[in-house]
């Protein structure tokens, strides 16, 4: 699991500073705009909205269109789309399994561009419950190093719910139960400890190790699916180790 944290982490740095960055902004807003849709628009009395306008700030989406797309969703401005989430399972090659989560407002297309990119990238779609039950959702915090220890972190959000706390090179990833996000989110604030993003994510449960040739493959059927504007969100369940992922980051 930790190569694929590492992994994780090191595409959303890199997503922020590439060509595709329009791409993520529109992503983050389609979140703010549903979870403003699903818990209302104030981000205070809504967890989940919070969080979404509190990833978009980390990545700079400008402030006038997070206001807008919370508005949107909240009712308080015309012009929302009825997003629907739908989630995919699918396997890629060497056997590694991938969730697919979509939001999207055209349910035929979002299908399509999922088959095309798992097909022309040597994956395959799979039944529902054939892939799923490889994960577990959890509540996942990714805080910055920044001097920090271990034992900081740990101290910090012990008693908030957080069950582990892994070490992912330049930051730490906490994993709670995905109903403790809320409350090891806090316990970080209330400490004066900044984090990159607070959400609830897929882990895997088991993970098939790759090779540089099988990561090569690997990450380009996700990056495949990325590029959908369907997609939100890419879960699979490989591990790979520290030197081969500096070989395909180099």
């Amino acid at each position: 699991m930790s190569g694929h944290s590492k992994w994780a982490t090191t595409k959303h740095k890199k997503a922020a500073l590439d060509a595709k960055r329009g791409k993520l902004f529109a992503k983050l807003i389609k979140n703010i705009e549903v979870a403003a849709r699903t818990g209302g628009p104030d981000p205070e009395g809504n967890p989940t909205l919070y969080d979404a306008i509190f990833k978009a700030k980390k990545q700079s989406v400008p402030n006038e269109n997070i206001d807008r797309a919370r508005k949107r969703g909240g009712g308080l401005e015309a012009g929302g789309a009825d997003w629907q989430t739908i989630m995919y399972e699918g396997y890629a090659p060497g056997g590694v399994a991938v969730l697919i989560e979509c939001l999207t407002d055209n349910r035929n297309r979002a299908a399509s561009e999922v088959r095309v990119a798992l097909t022309r990238n040597g994956g395959s779609l799979a039944d529902p419950g054939s892939v799923s039950y490889m994960f577990n959702r959890k509540g996942v915090v990714i805080v910055p190093k920044n001097g920090l220890s271990e034992d900081d972190v740990l101290m910090a959000v012990l008693d908030a719910g957080a069950e582990e706390v892994n070490d992912l090179g330049d930051s730490f990833e906490i994993v709670s139960e995905a109903g403790d996000l809320v409350p090891v989110r806090k316990a970080l604030q209330d400490s004066g400890i900044d984090y990159d993003s607070a959400e609830s994510s897929f882990l895997p449960t088991m993970s098939v190790p790759l090779d540089e040739e099988g990561a090569k493959k690997v990450f380009r059927l996700i990056d495949a699916l990325d590029d959908s504007d369907d997609v939100q969100n890419v879960w699979a369940n490989f591990d790979v180790s520290d030197e081969i992922m500096e070989k395909l980051e180099a």
